[in-house]
């Protein structure tokens, strides 16, 4: 028969057990729940297999776009690559070298020279839009107005866009047409589409 003072001390040592257990309980903390994952970075599209950062403005990732070097020729003797380089935001739509290859020929030579600078100037701000649309953005636009937008250029004049689920068509007011070759390159002032045709506004 277990005496009153050995059943004391056990039961005094089984409490004890007991709320050390439950002490131990209450502060173990729960696993900490796993932090969510942030969705990667769409990489910007290199243009001519040059690297176009994000965080530099239209006129410096041109710049170093080799196949963008007669567009960048422009800007510099229309007087626009401090534009281009400004807050903006800006959408241009950027013709490669073949796209300007495709002009009649002399075209390019006759716009390069200095008594024609305002022409070259008009010609190239047709090719720019204020703020920034991307290529969800025109998509969006085109939903609600039958697969076209059309957008006011910088130069004031229109450029409709023909827009499918893979493809956008600009055509300019003289009907010359061309496509978007390489979507929303990022830049720290705005967005450029890389296109492989130049449009052009009325020139007189």
């Amino acid at each position: 028969m277990i005496s009153k003072s050995k059943f004391l001390v056990t039961a005094a040592i089984a409490s004890a057990l007991s709320i050390g257990a439950a002490a131990t309980a209450q502060t173990t903390p729960a696993p900490a729940a796993a932090a969510p994952t942030a969705p990667a970075a769409t990489p910007n599209p290199t243009v001519g297999g040059a690297a176009m950062e994000a965080t530099k403005p239209i006129a410096v990732n041109a710049a170093a776009a080799p196949n963008l070097s007669t567009l960048v020729t422009a800007v510099k003797a229309a007087g626009l690559a401090t534009t281009l380089s400004g807050p903006g935001p800006f959408t241009v739509f950027a013709p490669t070298n073949d796209a300007f290859t495709r002009l009649a020929p002399g075209t390019v030579e006759k716009l390069l020279k200095p008594e024609n600078k305002a022409t070259l100037a008009k010609v190239l701000t047709y090719h720019v839009v204020p703020g920034t649309i991307t290529f969800a953005d025109l998509q969006e636009k085109a939903k609600a107005n039958g697969g076209k937008v059309v957008l006011t250029t910088v130069e004031g004049e229109p450029l409709t866009l023909d827009v499918s689920a893979t493809a956008v068509q600009l055509t300019d007011v003289n009907g010359n047409k061309s496509f978007i070759e390489t979507p929303d390159v990022k830049q720290s002032n705005g967005v450029v589409h890389v296109v492989n045709g130049v449009v052009l506004p009325k020139l007189g």
